[in-house]
């Protein structure tokens, strides 16, 4: 995949091309959250321009768009920058299952909390 042109606001955003930001993907009708992802410059350029969730693997080292392999695509509606401008949260419409293991969110290991 050939890299493309950042915009200045996203380069304002993130300063350093390599640097990573939290994305958040949240179902914009259920509101459930579905996974958390990384992006880099490129990958929120790329998000913003065609609406496809892209996102960076850490594993991979390469820009990723979801659900081109699997077909479980997330068509992005919003995206909104928190307060502190260190993560993002992407409003989706999902198609198929978000999580690599077939689940319908990433966060279905719930850790057992005791209150004293």
């Amino acid at each position: 995949m050939a890299a493309m042109e950042v915009p200045a606001h996203i380069r304002g955003l993130l300063k350093d091309p390599d640097a990573l930001i939290a994305a958040i993907a949240q179902d914009a009708t259920t509101h459930e959250v579905l996974m958390l992802a990384w992006m880099n410059q490129e990958a929120l350029a790329m998000t913003i321009e065609t609406r496809r969730a892209t996102y960076w693997s850490r594993s991979r080292q390469e820009i990723w768009v979801k659900g081109e392999i699997s077909g479980h695509t997330q068509s992005v509606e919003s995206i909104s920058l928190d307060c502190d401008a260190d993560a993002l949260l992407l409003q989706v419409h999902q198609i198929g299952v978000p999580c690599h293991t077939g689940a319908a969110t990433c966060f279905h290991q719930p850790i057992e909390v005791t209150v004293q």
